[in-house]
């Protein structure tokens, strides 16, 4: 991957030391709260606190509640935030924020692109594994509620003391060009139906990832391509993927016509670099925080203006 590429990745950034080794001491959070040094970051209905427009918030433990789940995220690695270096940092769910009913709260994926390395990462790490513990509260294997541990990193099945592991989903997303270097952008069903992106899917069971941008190409276009070659990756915890980005380009021995699956994807257009820009601003292209807006900005050869 090249560094030009990596460093359009917003999320992919980081500047944690994850400190694994004491998610194994069974008295963590006692220490961290007796730890005037320790920093909380505050998240709720899946948005942080914010101590400016493009800076997270974070708090002293006695200036907040209890929160419904903490995760040790580890410490910081950075040498321009405000907190120095070493400085141990918990992120705190809230189900009631009334307490900071006053304070502004931030999304990721509309501040993603604007945050600090470490805010960015640690924004990342924190709602991963948030999202993570809202769907694993009870066991897959008895139904029974699970316990939380091990730093908020693990929960365990107290009838079959059986540890559940945060899980992430492998997703491909990929940049399709054909001949004339043209790039394939489609609508999907969910979104307005004037905003275009890449074809993307989830890897499944079985798959390399080379076979599900083949698969999830041709399903949701009809498209064959070859050559996928990969770009990079970034997560994005919308719940919990990891997005595995590639280019490929249009099989030779078949057509560019493209046909829309009519279910996930409604429409499909071919842009040449002068298309795209001429298009501009009647169509939205992938916010800032993606790696789809990247790996468009990649073939396209620089920053996209379309004001987003």
């Amino acid at each position: 991957m090249s560094q030009s590429f990596s460093s359009r990745l917003p999320l992919a950034r980081f500047e944690m030391d994850r400190d694994h080794l004491a998610r194994e001491r069974e008295d963590l959070f006692e220490e961290l709260w007796a730890d005037p040094a320790t920093r909380i970051l505050p998240i709720f209905q899946g948005s942080a606190l914010l101590s400016s427009p493009t800076s997270l918030a974070l708090l002293p433990v006695h200036a907040i509640p209890d929160g419904d789940i903490k995760v040790y995220l580890g410490r910081s690695l950075s040498t321009t935030s405000p907190e120095p270096v070493g400085t141990p940092i918990v992120a705190v769910q809230f189900v009631d924020a009334g307490h900071l009913a006053e304070a502004e709260w931030g999304n990721l994926r509309f501040l993603g692109s604007t945050l600090s390395n470490r805010d960015a990462g640690m924004l990342v790490e924190a709602l991963g594994v948030l999202n993570w513990h809202a769907s694993h509260r009870f066991s897959p294997r008895t139904g029974e509620p699970t316990v939380v541990e091990k730093g908020g990193w693990v929960r365990r099945d107290p009838i079959s003391n059986t540890e559940v592991f945060p899980r992430t989903d492998a997703a491909i997303i990929v940049g399709i060009t054909d001949a004339e270097n043209r790039m394939l952008l489609g609508s999907n069903a969910l979104w307005e139906s004037n905003r275009y992106s890449l074809l993307a899917g989830f890897v499944e069971p079985g798959e390399s990832l080379e076979t599900a941008v083949q698969r999830e190409v041709l399903e949701e276009s009809g498209i064959h391509v070859v050559d996928p070659v990969y770009l990079g990756s970034q997560p994005w915890p919308f719940p919990a993927s990891l997005m595995l980005g590639f280019t490929a380009t249009v099989d030779p021995d078949h057509g560019t016509e493209a046909t829309p699956d009519g279910t996930e994807i409604l429409d499909l257009r071919w842009f040449s670099r002068d298309e795209l820009t001429a298009a501009l601003p009647d169509i939205k292209l992938p916010g800032p925080t993606s790696i789809a807006r990247a790996i468009i900005e990649e073939w396209y050869g620089g920053p996209i203006l379309d004001g987003q």
